[in-house]
């Protein structure tokens, strides 16, 4: 017998080499191809880069507020915050109900404040108005006749005063009866009296004409409230009723946005809220503009934590609680620029906490009129 090695269905022939031991059939290991190890290396590979792309998403999730906090040239004194510009809604509606007559502008238009964007139906109130004025009229032909009444009681008080006078001259000379005299008073007394009467219908006459005449300014009030018109400075959003409709009193038309008060709400952390003042200076940088800084600043800082946790006992907890702060745009600015400001666009606020800080330079550069701190 030779002592080469013989394989037979998994066992292993030994040599007789060892003195009188015989030969021994022995499990023999098999052999793994290529087939069979290629799928156990390709899962571990999988596993493997699994748990990189895990890693390496968790850290910047961590880091990434961070690393924006710490962009280059950002100087300590200046946070930000992301959010949207938006401008207050302004409802315009109908004073009165009544019928769409016109409507002046549309959705999106640029109108001015005292504008008129719409007219309703004022064939009533213009009927109501004419009759107001036709009593208007009526009135002071009253008024015209109670004054010359006036004027004829004053000369029938006049004469009855003359022959007063004369009646008692001629009854200390004995030329008249002491009932003629009496006469005289009384004609006298009738004609003071009937002189008072003509001075009240005078009075009311003149009470008459001023109630007339208010109701000719109301009505003409009435109808100028008709005519909607654009309380501030802005852009038409919606409109919400067509020509022809019938609205009730207080129907909304239009809703338009003011754009002369145009801002930002951001949420910083305690420790730069704390540090944040009302007339801070900053910066609004839209997504749709990045070179074009806005100018702006600090009208509103909360006074209560917008995201607070179930407790704040610890530091920790502390340090999460969010502080709403507004940043409003330069009036000066939305006077030159309001027709390109759109509520509703992204952006970041920068605001200065440190006067001593400075711009950087990517802050003061773009359409901005104020100077660098």
């Amino acid at each position: 017998m030779s002592n080469s090695k013989v394989i037979d269905r998994g066992t292993e022939l030994l040599p007789s080499n060892h003195g009188s031991a015989s030969r021994m059939l022995v499990p023999s290991q098999p052999e793994l191809g290529l087939q069979e190890v290629a799928p156990a290396t390709v899962k571990r590979r999988r596993r493997l880069w699994l748990a990189l792309a895990l890693v390496v998403l968790a850290g910047a999730t961590t880091g990434g507020y961070w690393w924006l906090r710490a962009l280059p040239g950002l100087p300590a004194g200046i946070v930000f915050g992301n959010g949207r510009v938006e401008a207050d809604e302004i409802d315009i509606a109908a004073k009165f109900s009544g019928r769409i007559a016109a409507l002046l502008v549309d959705e999106g238009d640029v109108v001015r404040a005292g504008q008129v964007v719409a007219r309703m139906d004022t064939q009533d109130l213009e009927m109501s108005l004419r009759k107001a004025e036709a009593q208007v009229l009526g009135a002071n032909r009253m008024l015209d006749e109670a004054h010359a009444g006036v004027e004829q009681q004053q000369a029938q008080a006049k004469l009855a005063e003359q022959q007063l006078a004369r009646a008692i001259v001629l009854v200390d000379k004995g030329y008249a009866t002491a009932e003629i005299l009496d006469q005289r008073q009384q004609q006298m007394s009738a004609a003071n009296a009937a002189l008072a009467a003509a001075n009240a219908r005078v009075g009311q006459a003149e009470q008459t004409l001023a109630a007339a005449s208010h109701d000719v300014d109301l009505y003409r009030i009435n109808i100028a409230d008709n005519s909607l018109v654009a309380p501030r400075d802005g852009r038409v959003q919606y409109r919400l009723a067509n020509i022809g409709e019938v609205i009730g009193a207080g129907g909304k038309v239009l809703t338009m946005i003011d754009t002369g008060y145009v801002y930002m709400d951001i949420f910083l952390p305690t420790a730069e809220a704390g540090r944040t003042t009302v007339g801070s200076a900053a910066r609004i940088v839209l997504d749709a503009a990045p070179a074009s800084p806005i100018p702006a600043k600090v009208v509103f800082v909360s006074g209560e934590a917008q995201f607070t946790p179930k407790a704040v006992e610890t530091k920790a907890e502390r340090d999460k609680l969010m502080f709403r702060v507004r940043v409003r745009v330069d009036p000066d600015y939305l006077r030159i620029h309001a027709a390109e400001m759109s509520s509703g666009l992204p952006g970041l606020a920068y605001v200065h906490l440190d006067g001593s800080a400075e711009w950087p330079t990517s802050l003061i550069s773009g359409r901005t009129d104020e100077s660098s701190r």
